[in-house]
């Protein structure tokens, strides 16, 4: 008997050993070396796929860079996701809000954010759902049947899998952060991931909170409050107000009546050429599009200032494919969702 239990132990601990080579193998497949046109730099990073669907051929990509500022042994570990529904989190999250980086107007070589989260938290930017960014299915329905609920999931399951790859992050503070369209995603994450943390001792998933900037939570209360806020804070007119008021039906607001979009237009126009995502900061070069995008629907709030230097092509160095920062995608929001208005 005591033999038997020696031996067990002993495979137990063989096991152990060899499933911790294989993730650290599979972890440093992911890491980068050096980017093109990186400047030095004193911390981690790994980017790759992660499989959340085998039978579907699902796999979501992913873009890890760890703590600078602070001990990457110790810091949370933080989730972002970019919104839409549509935008890809490396794309744009990391790549021209608060990743590490920020790309030159060169399109060749990059330079350090001065405001990177990376100072306070290990950041994990992912692709989500199938066919945003990087993110790919080999089952062309995934692409036309993403969902709210089918996006939770997946990007639980993507969770679950990262860390088996990089075990070290088991157990650690986690947040769930995001904006936009994230209204939904880091929500619905958040309560997957509690719901599934329950009963559990501890979790490898230490899920401590979840923050949402600049949300999308569902049209007639975002749409209103973006003209509650411009009217509110004399960007237009009171006359104004009222038009919008008798001629826009705020729960439509992808599907804007023609007298809803001529006011559209006065509001616009009175709005004149401030960033309306912080009204307070120098204004920059907008685009009319960047303006309607804020004022006439959910597509993409962001800020619209550093894309005018960003090259609208980025490519693996297998592919050549114009790389998309945001595509429309069908979201149907889960009932237990809806907000009513």
């Amino acid at each position: 008997m005591a033999t038997a239990a020696v031996l067990a132990a002993t495979l137990a601990l063989f096991l152990r050993a060899a499933a911790a080579t294989a993730a650290t193998a599979a972890a440093e497949a992911d890491r980068i070396g050096r980017l093109p046109g990186q400047p030095p730099v004193n911390f981690s990073m790994y980017s790759g796929y992660v499989t959340v669907d085998a039978a579907a051929g699902r796999a979501l990509f992913y873009w890890f860079i760890e703590a600078a500022g602070v001990p990457a042994e110790s810091a949370p570990l933080v989730l972002w996701l970019n919104g839409g529904p549509g935008c890809s989190s490396v794309g744009y999250g990391a790549s021209e809000e608060l990743g590490a980086f920020r790309i030159n107007a060169d399109g060749r070589t990059l330079y350090l954010n001065p405001y990177p989260w990376n100072k306070v938290a290990n950041m994990l930017f992912l692709d989500s759902p199938a066919g945003v960014g990087y993110s790919y299915s080999n089952s062309t329905s995934d692409l036309y049947t993403a969902g709210d609920n089918k996006t939770a999931h997946d990007s639980y399951n993507f969770l679950v899998n990262w860390l088996e790859r990089f075990p070290q992050y088991k157990h650690r503070d986690f947040y769930i952060t995001g904006e936009s369209y994230a209204g939904h995603y880091v929500p619905q994450l958040s309560q997957l991931v509690y719901r599934n943390n329950k009963g559990i001792e501890k979790p490898i998933l230490n899920f401590k909170g979840f923050m949402v900037g600049n949300a999308v939570i569902d049209d007639y209360h975002d749409f209103i409050g973006t003209f509650e806020y411009l009217w509110t804070h004399g960007l237009i007119s009171d006359e104004t107000y009222e038009k919008l008021r008798l001629a826009c039906q705020f729960d439509v607001s992808e599907h804007a009546s023609k007298e809803c979009n001529k006011v559209f237009d006065i509001a616009e126009a009175e709005e004149g050429n401030i960033d309306a995502y912080s009204i307070y900061t120098p204004t920059c070069k907008k685009t009319s599009l960047h303006k309607r995008r804020l004022i006439r629907g959910r597509t993409v709030l962001r800020p619209g200032c550093p894309e005018g230097t960003i090259p609208a092509r980025r490519s693996t160095p297998r592919s050549t494919t114009t790389y998309l920062r945001c595509r429309e995608l069908c979201m149907p929001m889960s009932p237990e969702y809806r907000i009513p208005g």
